[in-house]
């Protein structure tokens, strides 16, 4: 294939900035974007200002990620699976605990991706979201982020099954719950015993989902104190887009 004669130096750099921002399940530093991409810092810092005020790519304290304008490109909202697993393996190696996400997709709560291994396992899922999403973190923070109304519409249209002795099962007690858990949800054994889990919602007006990972219940205080980096996974998966991926979990 020829190379066109003429190609514009500061359009070509800010598209490898794009790539190199895209292709990071973290955000990424001006200094790392630099050394990966090979161009000097100062115009590194500048495209980078530019892309950031035309909506390519957002700024935030760990570094950048793409913006809406950037995902408006690919064609369609739907975020990409392998993106949003990245995410997740990222957060499981930071915290050394299974990683999860879970949408609301037609009015149903369902677990869209896991990220585990050998050395932290997840949870044995032995009832489907359908029927469990009030006993997990997962269900009850995409919960909270719905409308009251809608919020309990859901929770009046599903079983409160009775898991464990820890299952909330009262229709005005769980929606008291997440009426006050904006910033996070906890499951403390009430889908397993032994096991808790930490969920935070993921913060898009376009789409409800979690991120959340579960811990043996003893570490739940150490799940809780680490719950800033389960934000930063849920704002990586929002600006990625609405999670679509058609490879969901089956339990």
């Amino acid at each position: 294939m020829s190379t066109p004669g003429t190609l514009i130096q500061s359009v070509s750099r800010a598209l490898h900035l794009l790539d190199a921002v895209g292709a990071s399940a973290r955000p990424v530093t001006a200094k790392s974007l630099a050394r990966q991409t090979r161009m000097p810092l100062p115009t590194t810092y500048h495209l980078l200002r530019t892309l950031v005020h035309e909506g390519y790519l957002a700024r935030g304290p760990e570094g950048y990620v793409l913006g809406d304008r950037a995902m408006t490109l690919a064609g369609s909202p739907a975020l990409r699976p392998t993106h949003s697993h990245q995410v997740l393996e990222h957060l499981r190696d930071e915290l050394n605990a299974p990683a999860y996400l879970s949408v609301l997709d037609d009015g149903e709560i369902r677990l869209a991706d896991v990220a585990d291994s050998r050395a932290a396992p997840r949870v044995d899922l032995w009832v489907g979201f359908h029927d469990a999403a009030h006993a997990t973190a997962l269900g009850k923070a995409v919960l909270s982020t719905l409308p009251e109304p809608a919020r309990r519409e859901y929770v009046q249209a599903h079983e409160l099954a009775d898991l464990t002795q820890h299952t909330v099962t009262s229709t005005r007690a769980l929606l008291r719950e997440l009426s006050e858990s904006s910033e996070f949800a906890v499951d403390r054994e009430e889908y397993a015993v032994g096991t808790a889990c930490l969920a935070v919602p993921v913060p898009s007006t376009a789409f409800a989902a979690a991120v959340a990972v579960s811990v043996p219940t003893r570490a739940l205080p150490r799940a809780i104190a680490s719950r800033d980096a389960i934000r930063r996974a849920a704002r990586l998966i929002a600006y990625a887009g609405p999670q679509t991926a058609e490879a969901s979990i089956t339990i």
